[in-house]
């Protein structure tokens, strides 16, 4: 079969600089529990919904993904950490509110364990992601930083690793 099959497309992403990941999700450790996990299952859409009216917030693009019939999470790319740790913190956002309503219920002894909470946050420098994407739309960091045909970083994934930008090329010069 010719690798240059009509239809057949090749892309990476097209993000620069650092790149900031957000997985944050929630688990149902007792169904029964409902008035617990049900109220964090609809807290979610709304805070994305939130955020994507105000995207000067920073969420650049997410993916909402099911890892058990107890386990929900979502993959968020944002634009800075900055950025994250504002919408996490800020007053007005529904991420505060909604974590001040768990932490009151905490320290009443109000919470009983019937759905659990993680987060974990990554920054992840140029020249330690790399990403294909072979017949796809724009998906996971594409979608959050567009896309490029995949020659532009690189056939193989050592060479998508040692893409740099213009920007990160001259930081790298300057300290060699």
């Amino acid at each position: 079969m010719s690798p240059k099959r009509a239809g057949v497309s090749r892309a990476t992403a097209d993000a620069t600089g650092e790149v900031v990941v957000l997985l944050i999700g929630m688990r149902i450790n007792r169904f029964w529990a409902v008035h617990e996990w049900l109220p964090v299952l609809l807290a979610m859409p709304r805070m994305l919904a939130e955020l994507k009216k105000a995207p000067e917030r920073g969420l650049l693009s997410h993916v909402l993904l099911t890892a058990s019939p107890r386990t929900y999470y979502v993959v968020q790319y944002w634009e800075s950490k900055e950025k994250l740790y504002a919408y996490a913190t800020a007053p007005d956002g529904l991420h505060h509110r909604v974590w001040a309503l768990i932490n009151r219920k905490e320290k009443g002894g109000r919470l009983a364990g019937g759905v659990g909470l993680w987060h974990e946050a990554y920054i992840v420098p140029e020249g330690n992601y790399e990403a294909i994407y072979a017949d796809m739309p724009p998906f996971g960091l594409a979608a959050a930083h567009g896309q490029v045909p995949l020659e532009r970083r690189g056939r193989f994934a050592r060479d998508r690793f040692a893409y740099r930008s213009g920007a990160a090329a001259e930081r790298v010069d300057e300290a060699g």
